[in-house]
Formats: structure tokens, C-alpha cells, sequence
């Protein structure tokens, strides 16, 4: 099991990963099908099942799907040359992308929301089609949103396909257990295993280059949002909070008050300037999900500033360590709210950024493991109930409390010895079995929950 650093921390652009990065991935991967097929296609049609059918229009699937089609991908998004891409479709009806001719997709008649039974792969799926001069399909491939940013096939979900083809890696632990027993035999920390994996790959340069990227990306859009005010976008007319907070704490500063309790609002602070941003959307970086992309660098950021003795050479470690743990949430559970809920999100952030301080603060493998057990154990059961279907209400505040609860756990891990009684692995197992018991209604459906009981209108 390999899951990179690259794949569980990717740019991309907000508001969701699930539902605006994956369609967009989705239909870049059908645009490559069609242009090795030897048919002719003349137009292109889109159905969305499932949580993608419920809370599309709140996350942005029909614009993603959309510019997705007409060529657009999540890392190089350009705002400005997409809301021009969008009004051209909407004046043509027809898409552009490279290396094909222009195709008939009308948003309106062929983007279609289909609120019956979910497809039986996964809560996010989709179907994409191409078709002739007549309207009929020369070409079709279902496509599953799965969490993340990432994307499988029918086939490939049905063959349980991880989408690593590469060669083995020297450590391919595929559970906690395994992990702990590999860095006590290679006497080495969770990171060293992680960036050895990475190393069989890919050199050293392209693995630092990149680590640094995803720092710098995340940071920035902190800044963004620290410094950012107005209503999100999308109905509910939330206001932006963080820069009138962030203000608040610089001029409490000056005058030397300090009550116990402001460092949490530090922590809450930066998450919150994320996801934000997120919920405008801006650029992000899944961490693992755009829903809960907010924990990780809220953590980095907190340890940077406020933490005695931390230096931004070791960012690195954190990300590596918090990706090991991802990676193992991922094959062994889920990271897709609509799956296995909020739990799936927000836990598994917090979890990978209790990791990952845990690791940059001294700690030892098992101290690691017991700080992600502890974050994702309090977490366990949260439900996915976005009001109106958007990334706003409760997530900004949730992604706050996520760090915290990171926090709290990596200082708890540290003051024992990494011996507990629930292992990590047992923690992400109750994770999926809760997420499999759990309602539709609680999973990114906005069928329950705060979604119904808060008016959003």
C-alpha cells in the first residue's frame, strides 16, 4: 500500500475535493478516453448520482464538471479565465478542449442531477458519455468520487485498485501495527519510512521542491484569509470571521493581554482563514479533503509560531508523518464524508495533524500512532450535514476545533510513554463500521442534521 504525500496533500481549488476536485478530474481522465478513441464524438453528456446529485449545486459539481470538460484541472485553475470559459459555454453550448473538436454540452439540458438510487460503487458517482451527430452513446465510463481529489473507475473500484502502479516501495506497511513494527526494525522514525518510500519514486530534489510547495500553498492561503473579509458566496450570507478575529488577537497582543484561553483562538483562527478560503473558492490544498483542508496547516502554523524551538526545516517531517497516517485511513476506511461522514474528514485531519506535531516535538513512533488514535477516537461518529450544501455551515468552525482537538492530543501522547489501550488501527476500523452504520441522511446527503434544522433560505 503507497499512497504519496502528493496524492494525499494536492493544490487544487475549493470548495470540495469530492465534489468539485474529483468531477473535474473525473471528466479530464474521460476527455484522455476520447481522444484515444477512434469514434468521432459530436457532444458530451454528464449525470451525477448520489451525495454528487444532492449537494452538487452547494459544492460546485455543475461548474466543475463543466470546466472540467472544457479542459480545466484543479492544480492550475485560473479563476479569472474560468468564469470566461463558463459564460462562453453558456452563450455557445458547446466545449473546447485541446486536442478535440468543439462538442456539443449545453449545462442546462445535458449536466444532469439524477436524485434516485446512488450507483452501487460509491455515495459519489458519476457517468460521463460521448455522443454522435444523432445523440446516441459511442462512448461511456462511470466514474466514483471517492474522497480526496481522488478518482476511480467502475473497473478499477470493482478490482479494489489503489491507483499506485509503480514499483514496491522498500516500506509498504498497509497498517499501524506494521508501520511500528518496520520503524522499530529500520530504527527509524514514521517520516524516515515515509521519505523512503517516497525516495524509490521520485529524487530528493523533486520530493524537498514539492514538500515545500505544499507548505508555501497552504500558508498563503492562510495569509489570504487572515486578511480577507465580506460574505462567502453560495445563499447563506455567512460573514467571514477570521480576518476580524486574527485583528482582534494582533491588538491584544500589543497590549500584553493574554488570557489562557487565546490560543486556541490561534488555532481555531488559521483553520478557519482556510476554509474560508475554501468555501470562496480559492486555492487550497486537500489535507486530505478540501472539507476539512483547514486542521493541517492551522497545526504547522500554530507550531511555527507559538511552539519555542520550531523551525520550518522540519515542515517536511510533519507532512510526510501526517501522510503516513492518511494513507492508512484511506485504505483501511475512507476519507469521503459522503462515505463514512465528518468522522472521515475532519477526524482523519485531525488525526494526521496530531502526527504529525507529535513527530516535529520529539516523539516516538508508538507516541505518534496514540497522538492520531487519540484525535481520530474523539471524533469518531461526527456526522456530514453541510447547511444548504455547502462547505461553510458547521465545517469552518468544525476545522477549528479539529486543530485544537490535534493539539490537545499530540500534548497528551507526549506526556506518556506511546503504550494505550486502542490502537490506531482498531480506532480507524470502528471509523468504517460507524461510517457503514451510519444514516444516508448524515452522510453529505444535507438530508439531516443541521441541514434540516437550521433555516437556510
Amino acid at each position: 500500500m503507497f499512497v504519496s504525500v502528493f496524492d494525499m496533500f494536492k493544490v487544487g481549488v475549493g470548495p470540495s475535493s469530492s465534489h468539485t476536485m474529483g468531477p473535474m478530474v473525473a471528466a479530464a481522465r474521460f476527455l484522455d478516453l476520447l481522444r484515444a478513441s477512434p469514434f468521432t464524438a459530436h457532444g458530451l453528456t454528464a449525470t451525477l448520482y448520489g451525495s454528487l446529485a444532492f449537494t452538487g449545486i452547494g459544492h460546485a459539481s455543475d461548474r466543475a464538471v463543466t470546466l472540467g470538460l472544457a479542459g480545466f484541472a484543479p492544480d492550475s485553475y485560473d479563476h479569472d479565465k474560468a468564469e470566461a470559459a463558463l459564460a462562453a459555454i453558456s452563450a455557445t453550448r458547446r466545449v473546447q478542449p485541446d486536442g478535440l473538436p468543439p462538442l456539443q454540452f449545453d449545462p442546462q439540458a445535458d449536466l444532469v442531477f439524477n436524485y434516485g438510487d446512488p450507483l452501487p460503487g460509491h455515495a459519489n458517482g458519476m457517468v460521463l458519455a460521448a455522443t454522435d451527430a444523432q445523440g446516441d452513446v459511442i462512448l461511456q465510463e462511470t466514474y466514483y468520487s471517492v474522497g480526496g481529489g481522488f478518482v476511480m473507475t467502475a473497473d478499477e473500484l470493482a478490482g479494489d485498485r489503489q491507483g499506485d502502479d509503480g514499483p514496491p516501495v522498500p516500506y509498504p506497511f498497509k497498517t499501524a501495527a506494521e508501520m511500528l513494527e518496520m520503524c522499530a526494525d529500520a530504527g527509524d522514525t514514521i517520516a524516515g519510512l515515509k521519505r523512503a518510500n517516497e525516495l524509490s519514486r521520485i529524487g530528493p530534489g523533486t520530493l524537498n521542491q514539492g514538500l515545500d510547495r505544499i507548505w508555501q500553498v497552504m500558508n498563503a492561503c492562510i495569509e489570504r484569509g487572515l486578511t480577507t473579509g465580506g460574505t462567502l458566496p453560495g445563499g447563506l450570507n455567512v460573514r467571514r470571521r477570521a480576518k476580524g478575529i486574527h485583528d482582534a488577537l494582533l491588538a491584544e497582543r500589543g497590549m500584553n493581554l493574554t488570557p489562557p484561553h487565546t490560543i486556541n483562538d490561534w488555532m481555531s483562527v488559521y483553520a478557519m482563514a482556510v476554509n474560508e478560503e475554501n468555501a470562496a473558492g480559492g486555492q487550497v490544498v486537500t489535507a486530505p479533503t478540501n472539507g476539512a483542508a483547514g486542521v493541517v496547516p492551522a497545526v504547522i502554523r500554530y507550531w511555527l509560531d507559538h511552539v519555542p524551538g520550531a523551525v520550518p526545516s522540519k515542515a517536511g517531517d510533519f507532512l510526510l508523518t501526517a501522510a503516513a497516517i492518511g494513507g492508512l485511513v484511506k485504505h483501511n476506511a475512507s476519507i469521503s464524508g459522503a462515505e463514512c461522514g465528518c468522522q472521515a474528514e475532519v477526524g482523519s485531519a485531525s488525526a494526521m495533524a496530531a502526527a504529525g506535531l507529535c513527530a516535529v516535538m520529539g516523539g516516538t513512533p508508538e507516541q505518534v500512532e496514540n497522538a492520531a488514535e487519540i484525535a481520530l477516537e474523539h471524533h469518531l461518529g461526527m456526522t456530514c450535514d453541510p447547511v444548504k450544501g455547502l462547505v461553510q455551515v458547521p465545517c469552518i468552525e468544525r476545522n477549528g476545533l479539529g486543530a485544537i482537538k490535534a493539539v490537545s492530543a499530540a500534548s497528551l501522547s507526549l506526556r506518556g510513554d506511546g503504550r494505550h489501550m486502542v490502537s490506531l488501527d482498531v480506532c480507524i476500523e470502528t471509523m468504517r463500521q460507524t461510517g457503514a452504520d451510519m444514516s444516508e441522511r448524515y452522510k453529505e446527503t444535507s438530508l439531516g442534521g443541521l441541514a434540516v434544522n437550521v433555516p437556510n433560505c
